[in-house]
């Protein structure tokens, strides 16, 4: 039995896709505006939201669907506190706390572990092939906007244990299609997806105060005045 998931959740999510990509701070930073401070701040919301996702993930490695996408060279949260370290310093744990969005977001990721677990599959999708889509476009686009060198700041991006990305996307599709799942249980998944796609959205729009502080409200209408149509490979962090 083919579940042909990965196809119904490309599919199924093309108009959140588009949506994401519209929020005005990742309109900015796709055109090479990065605002450190507001970065930061992202970058400290994903790392409680991958800790969630990597955690319920691994609580349930052994189960009959998850086990089938549990691929632990995906995991960012050691990556991202590389990060956090770089950007607060080394008492960064101190210093950073969820936002109001990432932690509805962490609550919704706990909430699907523990009453439908297979929901879980939408969240990592969510994420992760976006990050493994669009990260070296964006991992340059974070470098010159905020003037970084020698990858710091930006490990986020780095896979270090996965040598061939396009590869790799392309099991981890085939996983997707292949889940013993029935067309009901599939369609939970893509709701859910599109729902993780406009918890993304929640915390992107939170940054845009500290953004348009940063660049000026007039730069910041000129650079997102045009709706743009999804790209869906490079967008921040949002899958394709």
């Amino acid at each position: 039995m083919s579940s042909n998931l990965a196809t119904k959740l490309r599919e199924g999510t093309k108009k959140a896709h588009t949506m994401a990509e519209n929020v005005g701070f990742v309109k900015c930073f796709l055109k090479g505006v990065v605002e450190k401070n507001s970065y930061r701040k992202l970058v400290a919301n994903l790392y409680f939201v991958y800790s969630a996702i990597e955690e319920e993930m691994e609580r349930h490695r052994e189960h009959p669907i998850l086990s089938k996408i549990y691929f632990k060279e995906l995991n960012r949260k050691k990556s991202l506190e590389q990060d956090l370290c770089y950007y607060f310093g080394p008492n960064w744990r101190e210093q950073v706390a969820a936002s109001p969005a990432a932690e509805a977001y962490v609550q919704r990721i706990r909430e699907v572990s523990a009453r439908e677990p297979e929901l879980l599959i939408a969240q990592s999708y969510t994420r992760y092939l976006g990050d493994l889509s669009g990260g070296q476009i964006l991992k340059g686009i974070a470098e010159r906007g905020m003037n970084l060198t020698d990858g710091q700041g930006v490990a986020f991006y780095h896979f270090k244990d996965i040598s061939d990305e396009k590869a790799f996307k392309a099991t981890y599709r085939q996983a997707l299609n292949e889940l013993p799942i029935d067309e009901a249980t599939a369609l939970r998944i893509v709701d859910e997806a599109n729902a993780a796609f406009g918890m993304n959205m929640n915390m992107f729009k939170e940054l845009e105060g500290n953004l348009i502080k940063a660049i000026g409200l007039m730069l910041y209408n000129t650079l997102t005045r045009k709706r743009t149509r999804g790209s869906t490979e490079a967008e921040l962090a949002t899958a394709e």
